[in-house]
């Protein structure tokens, strides 16, 4: 059992409001997991830059001098932002791959949680509202986030098992529920070269769309290649620069509900989660239907995910 929840913002005026609303949430779903914590923010970025947010359980010294020392290691300007146990490197692009074997050279236990051009996740063990303060997540401003607490039943507590998991730029998934295949899928997609750090279910899922996209699937009809291919019970909320996405198995038996309003798109796993957003008394509420993939998107263009019933707002 696990909280999952996710905020896409239609409405500018709401953006500087992001995290506090995302903390919030998340913090009311604690006793569905009350173990470790995480929330995944889409905010600014930052031109012809990449941001990847990397962790250390002893920060004082791993990231002592670390953008400078990257900066020397690869002769482009590195800057960084710490935030308690992790920090913001700000790499320019074309230099993502390099800046990973510099720090895993460095040999400090450092680990990376996310890359992408927007994307920015924190994630601890504790309790959600320690987690989300030791952040200052309720600070942020973003466009869209989502957030997971929760209750290990695959694999151990600990920071690298905890949601959200990022396996592609600006691409991020958080789960409820168990994938009784993912040990086979592990060591296919690790085959075929996806990078996979844990012996989490949850990041096989994410890097089973990772894997996809890169093989030329847009996100929907990876999330359609998911009801597919993945056995066991899951919902799915997954992150993209442009949006967020849900999908939920066939049977459906883990709890999900969404609601929508001319400001915003709001997912909960279960409704107390959404009954402090701003006019949900006057939302469409409603629960997510099995084996159906949803996207909310801040692109324009339309798009289209085949048979699968789409709800898409720009």
């Amino acid at each position: 059992m696990c909280g999952i929840v996710g905020l896409f913002l239609k409405d500018k005026a709401l953006e500087p409001k992001l995290g506090e609303l995302l903390t919030s949430m998340l913090i009311t779903m604690t006793d569905r997991g009350p173990d470790s914590a995480g929330i995944a923010i889409y905010g600014g970025e930052i031109s012809e830059h990449t941001k990847m947010t990397v962790q250390s359980d002893a920060p004082d010294a791993a990231f002592q001098g670390l953008d400078k020392t990257l900066t020397k290691a690869l002769g482009v300007q590195v800057n960084m932002t710490v935030l308690s146990t992790h920090a913001i490197l700000e790499i320019p692009q074309g230099e993502t791959e390099a800046a990973r074997a510099a720090i895993d050279r460095l040999d400090r236990g450092i680990r990376v949680m996310s890359q992408g051009a927007s994307l920015e996740i924190f994630k601890e063990v504790g309790l959600p509202r320690d987690v989300a303060a030791r952040f200052n997540i309720s600070e942020m401003s973003g466009t869209h986030g989502v957030g997971h607490t929760r209750m290990a039943t695959e694999s151990a507590v600990t920071t690298m098992g905890a949601h959200p998991f990022n396996t592609g730029g600006d691409q991020c998934l958080v789960h409820n529920g168990s994938l009784s295949n993912h040990n086979s899928l592990r060591r296919q997609l690790r085959r075929d070269g996806v990078h996979i750090e844990t012996e989490n279910d949850t990041e096989v899922g994410a890097a089973y769309l990772t894997w996809r996209m890169q093989n030329g699937a847009s996100l929907g009809e990876a999330l359609e290649g998911a009801l597919k291919d993945l056995d066991g019970f899951f919902t799915f909320v997954v992150g993209t620069k442009d949006g967020f996405g849900v999908v939920r198995d066939p049977i459906a038996c883990k709890p999900a509900v969404m609601a929508e309003t001319d400001q915003y798109v709001a997912f909960g796993s279960e409704y107390r989660a959404l009954v402090d957003l701003p006019g949900i008394e006057q939302a469409r509420v409603w629960e997510p239907e099995p084996a159906t993939v949803y996207f909310w998107s801040h692109d324009d263009a339309p798009t289209n995910f085949g048979e699968a019933p789409l709800h898409a707002n720009n």
